[in-house]
């Protein structure tokens, strides 16, 4: 009697196993360890052979280049980050905390795009067709070519769009379907894996556009096996918070186009629209404060102007702590200041904090936190007029940063009038440009 196969599956990443483990070696996980039934293996055995077809080698001058059909949604920052519009036949999976807006947003870009003459299937696991309904008056979503479907079968939903020539399909989202093959749980790692196999096929084979709504775990990542994320076209991860405005849409993967653009939105009571005019969003203008300094950071190509704020205080057990900065940065930081200005860090709190909720992901900013930190442990107010850019290096050295001509321009457009930044722009921009070459003559200059 031949052997059975038996096979664990982590239902936090999807690593599999021969053996249950009490802890996942590749998420950590504890007790996420289930034991797959022979059907889901069987299916996994399938899976794995459709994906991993042979093929033979083509020279590369004999391969002809396609050319991407590309859709606008007729929003202009989605379009944006998807590089140029939707393209025709691609997955486009998109992430974000609960409250932030996905459904709202898709559920508009639904509505352009039926509109514009395309049928649009917008399936729906969570909510009633009422509930959307009722979203869609509110954001004025309503169109002939625009329908709605409950169902959380994915056969049903396949049938669905085998009944009209459907061109935009819409899931909200992932985690709600289940396929009547795998007898596991909607929203487990099989489940999730089919389903996003089937749709995938499904939408190369009849060129269908798909927009996939994907939850998130308490980590930020999308929920499911990281499969899921190489399976799709293009992956987008909503950031904001749902008591605040302003959204921000980055792209993390992207095979028709770069990631480094992002896209802002701002939340209104006819729901998500493209902010149309940010620059001013992230930095007040006013009296001089202590502990306050401004900063002009890259997203994608745009310049955005930031208020970094700093608070130290004496405390008997020194805490540091930063929001919308990363904290091992400014624990580097905080060391240069004692050792290269001798600043007697050791026994404050030092807490950091970008203004506008937006997440700095480069190091131009260095040189703004830094003097928001001197600013405020000093409590000497620097002026309003002028911006901080440069990134600094373990032995104080402040270090040239890309695309200075362009932050600078923002600058000048928002009327600010003196610039600290390690080299001259290479051309003349109307602003008073003070070099600093290390981290003492800034102290100077403050």
């Amino acid at each position: 009697m031949a052997k059975k196969h038996i096979l664990f599956e982590c239902q936090a990443c999807g690593n599999q196993q021969s053996k249950w483990l009490g802890k996942c070696p590749e998420c950590g996980s504890w007790d996420s360890f289930v034991e797959l039934k022979q059907e889901q293996i069987k299916l996994l055995k399938e899976l794995n052979s459709l994906s991993n077809t042979p093929s033979s080698a083509v020279c590369i001058n004999d391969v002809i280049a396609e050319n991407f059909t590309r859709i606008s949604t007729d929003d202009n920052e989605l379009d944006l980050v998807l590089g140029g519009g939707l393209v025709v036949g691609s997955l486009v999976l998109i992430g974000g905390s609960p409250g932030v807006g996905k459904s709202t947003l898709l559920l508009k870009i639904a509505s352009n795009l039926a509109k514009s003459g395309k049928k649009v299937l917008y399936v729906s696991g969570e909510e009633s067709k009422s509930q959307i309904k009722l979203r869609a008056d509110r954001l004025n979503a309503n169109c002939e070519n625009l329908f709605l479907l409950t169902e959380l079968c994915l056969e049903d939903i396949l049938s669905e769009l085998s009944k009209k020539d459907y061109e935009i399909l819409i899931i909200d989202s992932i985690q709600t379907l289940y396929s009547n093959k795998i007898t596991s749980a909607a929203g487990s790692i099989t489940q999730v894996r089919e389903i996003t196999f089937e749709l995938m096929r499904y939408s190369k084979a009849n060129n269908i556009s798909t927009f996939i709504i994907g939850h998130i775990t308490k980590d930020g990542a999308i929920a499911g096996p990281r499969i899921l994320e190489h399976m799709v076209d293009v992956v987008l991860y909503f950031e904001g918070d749902a008591n605040k405005e302003i959204r921000i849409l980055r792209g993390f993967k992207n095979r028709f186009g770069n990631i480094s653009e992002v896209g802002i939105f701002e939340m209104t009571s006819k729901g998500l629209i493209s902010a149309k005019d940010i620059a001013n969003r992230f930095f007040t203008r006013g009296k001089a404060v202590s502990g306050s300094a401004l900063s002009v950071v890259m997203e994608g190509s745009r310049a955005l102007i930031l208020e970094i704020q700093a608070l130290v205080c004496e405390s008997t057990y020194p805490k540091r702590s930063a929001t919308g900065y990363e904290k091992n940065r400014l624990d580097m930081l905080i060391a240069l200041l004692e050792r290269k200005l001798e600043i007697p860090l050791g026994h404050y709190d030092v807490f950091i904090n970008v203004s506008g909720g937006v997440k700095i992901s480069e190091t131009a900013a260095d040189l703004a936190v830094v003097a928001a930190i001197i600013s405020s442990f000093k409590n000497r107010p620097l002026s309003k007029d002028s911006v901080f850019v440069g990134e600094l290096s373990l032995n104080g050295e402040i270090k040239e940063v890309f695309s200075l001509d362009v932050r600078l321009k923002e600058a000048k457009m928002q009327k600010f009038k003196n610039a600290i930044v390690p080299v001259k722009p290479m051309e003349e921009l109307g602003l008073k440009c003070f070099v600093a070459k290390e981290l003492r003559e800034v102290l100077e200059w403050m």
